[in-house]
């Protein structure tokens, strides 16, 4: 796999300093492809202890580098920063867990979903909860406020005992430590609870509302938007991007849309 350490003040000042090619035959000629993936948004993308970037993004760019057989160069991004960067020439593609949205669709084009983001309900495997209403009678923990606590309010069984924490740190140690025995949150919340904490049981229940990650590709790239698409069904299929789902998300990758 083609790994490429790189600091996110150098990215930006070789973004600005040479254009992406975005063209595919362009690309493939040049040896290079530019890929915008998150600054600082683990498990998607973070600096690593090792001064390199790391994450499903990251190793989603790897993947696409290693199959178009040129090099990769990572420039990291905020959420703001990534349409501008691809309408800009700044990079080629963005892999930066975005959502896509007819908002978003009048300025970019998007791939298929590549990666799985919802909110949903976790607790241990040893729990047989599949729904809303089967949540009667448990402890549900949820950050107050949150798309997931009004999800909850709107929808919940009236005997639903919900506790709500002030951020999403107090909500995982409420679980953690028994406090509460599901916690409702993002995919990703629940995958770093996982990982920080190996010894606690705990997997998908069910989802509440999906925003998968699409690939961002700049309008009229008609050859790469369709290498990339190409590239997610192959992945699909071959369980690649299920291994990437085991390891940085700690569940198998579900059902993704196609567009």
């Amino acid at each position: 796999m083609i790994r490429t350490t790189i600091a996110a003040a150098v990215a930006a000042t070789l973004a600005f300093a040479t254009p992406a090619l975005a063209d595919l035959s362009d690309i493939l000629s040049a040896g290079t492809i530019k890929v915008a993936v998150p600054e600082n948004f683990p498990p998607f993308g973070s600096l690593g202890m090792e001064g390199e970037y790391v994450g499903y993004d990251v190793d989603v760019a790897n993947l696409i580098a290693e199959n178009l057989g040129v090099e990769l160069e990572l420039v990291p991004v905020t959420s703001a920063q990534r349409i501008p960067y691809l309408e800009t020439d700044r990079v080629d593609l963005v892999v930066s867990s975005m959502g896509a949205n007819p908002e978003r669709a009048k300025s970019i084009w998007f791939s298929s979903a590549y990666a799985p983001f919802f909110s949903g309900a976790f607790a241990g495997a040893d729990l047989p909860i599949g729904s809303v209403a089967e949540l009667s009678g448990h402890k549900v923990g949820v950050t107050g406020g949150t798309l997931e606590d009004l999800e909850l309010t709107e929808n919940g069984p009236e005997d639903l005992e919900i506790i709500r924490f002030g951020d999403n740190a107090a909500t995982i140690q409420a679980f953690v430590s028994g406090q509460t025995d599901v916690i409702v949150t993002g995919n990703t919340v629940a995958a770093q609870l996982g990982a920080d904490n190996p010894n606690v049981s705990i997997e998908t229940k069910f989802i509440i509302k999906e925003s998968p990650a699409f690939i961002g590709v700049k309008k009229g790239n008609i050859d790469l938007l369709q290498w990339v698409n190409v590239f997610i069904l192959h992945k699909k299929l071959g369980g690649e991007l299920n291994d990437l789902s085991e390891k940085w998300l700690g569940q198998p990758l579900p059902d993704l849309p196609a567009l």
